[in-house]
């Protein structure tokens, strides 16, 4: 009797101790260090990628010549024509084309200094784009404020650690392509800048077009 009340107690104990040890299961979240897959800024999208930066587009940041530079601190900001409507509602919105290429400054040696992890856009060429790329970029006029609804035609990438991006699904068309370098000692400045870079690129079918974001570091 009483080796069979031991038994009890040592099996009721065996019952109580597994009961209280179950193990607690855990899913962690897995992470990756990879660069997010090249998105489209289209209508409907969240507002954490429609909030892109793009103050390029409503003052000159960067001109081709170091005079033309100055003188965007000096000019007054130029009124923007209206916005097209029509002329956007014409574009294509799909497409198969490809745009890839390298962003990177040259400086006097012909060292590169490649804009690694940084934003890149696909503006489309309109009338409406044509004044910014021809008055701010190149004249380096300020512009006033873009038209909130050209957001909505903007594609953006993102390129890797050596500089280089790629667009995909690109609707036939032509486009000014912008990025920016992040600049310091390495191209002669004292203080670190961040130099725009814009030009023209035309994809069609499903064609891929190789271009490089490219220019003298001043």
């Amino acid at each position: 009797m009483f080796n069979k009340n031991i038994s009890l107690m040592a099996l009721l104990f065996m019952l109580l101790f597994s009961a209280c040890s179950k193990r607690e299961i855990v899913i962690q979240k897995s992470k990756s260090s990879s660069l997010p897959e090249n998105t489209w800024a289209l209508e409907g999208q969240n507002e954490k990628e429609e909030n892109v930066d793009i103050s390029d587009l409503n003052h000159g940041v960067s001109t081709e010549t170091p005079t033309t530079m100055k003188e965007s601190n000096t000019k007054g900001k130029m009124e923007r024509v209206r916005f097209p409507v029509e002329e956007y509602r014409r574009l294509a919105t799909t497409g198969n084309g490809t745009i890839k290429g390298s962003i990177y400054l040259k400086t006097a040696y012909n060292k590169h200094i490649f804009g690694s992890n940084t934003r890149l856009y696909l503006n489309p060429i309109t009338s409406y784009s044509k004044q910014w790329y021809n008055e701010s970029y190149i004249g380096g006029y300020k512009m006033e404020k873009a038209d909130s609804r050209l957001y909505n035609y903007l594609r953006f990438t993102t390129s890797n650690d050596q500089g280089q991006f790629a667009f995909y699904g690109v609707p036939s068309g032509s486009y000014y392509l912008i990025g920016k370098v992040n600049c310091a000692g390495e191209c002669g400045y004292n203080i670190p800048k961040s130099i725009r870079i814009a030009t023209k690129v035309k994809v069609k079918g499903n064609k891929v077009v190789q271009k490089n974001l490219t220019r003298l570091a001043d």
